[in-house]
């Protein structure tokens, strides 16, 4: 198909209005396909990283481990996901465990590193006041830990937003699809205005999903905000 046909190709307005419909779809995919890989992998992160803080031998084969997975090519990742899972390739459930994976390499060290990092002087009167490990952990090493928790978080959402474009080359719809089809509809080169679209939207995404990651960050550590102002 040659977009250029009938007059010469639309500007960005004219392909947002002409297929609104659509890029709104593939935003709402590309949002979900960002954050629930970011959430499953800090469910799975919170008791890697605890066990890697308390028992510190893990945390090396840890590290490695993450590493190593960190390294794997998304795209590869995403290919080889339905032979793993038993689903079609185009399942988005490939790219939430594709990034489910990548998501865990990386916070799995920061939630190590951010409990591990708890002054021992707290920790000790927290156990001198008769919390046990549980209660310790929930009530004071957690709390403490946020703001690293929610700097590994920061990164994780904005390489996910990245990384879910690139599911776009095999054909899962999201915004990668506008990419895809900048370089499909005309013969004679790119055609820009689905590939702009596409650029924009994803680094409002980021931006958007970002400043979420920091208002939580100030709602579950409001005392840093009191010593700020003392």
């Amino acid at each position: 198909m040659n977009a250029a046909a009938g007059g010469g190709p639309p500007g960005v307005v004219e392909y947002v209005t002409s297929h609104h419909a659509e890029i709104l779809s593939w935003l709402w995919s590309h949002t979900w396909l960002s954050v629930v890989p970011v959430l499953i992998g800090l469910v799975v992160s919170l008791p890697l990283g605890y066990l890697a803080a308390r028992h510190r031998w893990v945390y090396p084969p840890l590290v490695t481990v993450g590493g190593l997975l960190y390294t794997i090519p998304s795209l590869a990742l995403f290919v080889v996901m339905p032979s793993i899972l038993g689903t079609r390739i185009l399942d988005p459930v490939n790219v939430v465990v594709a990034l489910s994976v990548y998501t865990v390499a990386l916070l799995a060290r920061v939630v190590a590193d951010a409990l591990g990092a708890v002054p021992e002087d707290v920790a000790q009167a927290a156990t001198a006041m008769g919390y046990t490990s549980p209660q310790r952990l929930l009530k004071v090493d957690l709390p403490l830990a946020v703001p690293v928790i929610t700097a590994g978080l920061r990164v994780a959402v904005v390489a996910n937003v990245s990384l879910v474009a690139i599911a776009g080359t095999i054909g899962v719809p999201e915004l990668g699809q506008l990419f895809t089809n900048g370089f499909q509809l005309s013969s004679d080169g790119p055609y820009y205005p689905p590939i702009v679209v596409g650029v924009v939207l994803c680094v409002a995404l980021a931006l958007v999903l970002d400043l979420v990651v920091v208002v939580v960050d100030r709602a579950l550590t409001p005392w840093l905000r009191k010593g700020a102002r003392t």
